[in-house]
């Protein structure tokens, strides 16, 4: 029974960019994670110990957001190798991490960079 898994909206105010600003004062990021699993030993024996943990895979995202980068895209490959290396038993791993107001010429409210 392969089923998806979605973390959506994860929060964190972290300091990636480019510009010098970003790096200081930081902004806010929302993550948003998911990926399969065969989750049919879990769901018919409603058990944690034979699940994914969210709470891991939450803490994962966490350390990879704390680290500084200057692209989002170098962001979103961390997550993503992070989390594929800490829960083998995943795939179709989707990563999006947007950035609120990014430094640009004209109103905008998120960047995102995918994988």
């Amino acid at each position: 029974m392969d089923g998806k898994i979605e973390l959506a909206g994860m929060e964190f105010h972290a300091y990636h960019g480019c510009l010098p600003e970003e790096r200081e004062r930081g902004n806010t990021f929302v993550v948003d994670l998911s990926f399969r699993y065969d989750f049919e030993k879990a769901a018919r024996e409603d058990s944690l110990a034979d699940a994914v943990n969210y709470g891991a895979v939450y803490d994962v995202v966490a350390e990879q957001m704390a680290q500084p980068s200057k692209l989002l895209e170098n962001v979103v490959w961390r997550i993503s190798e992070a989390v594929s290396k800490a829960f083998p038993q995943i795939s179709d791993l989707h990563v999006k991490v947007s950035k609120a107001n990014p430094p640009v010429s004209g109103p905008v409210r998120w960047s995102s960079a995918q994988l």
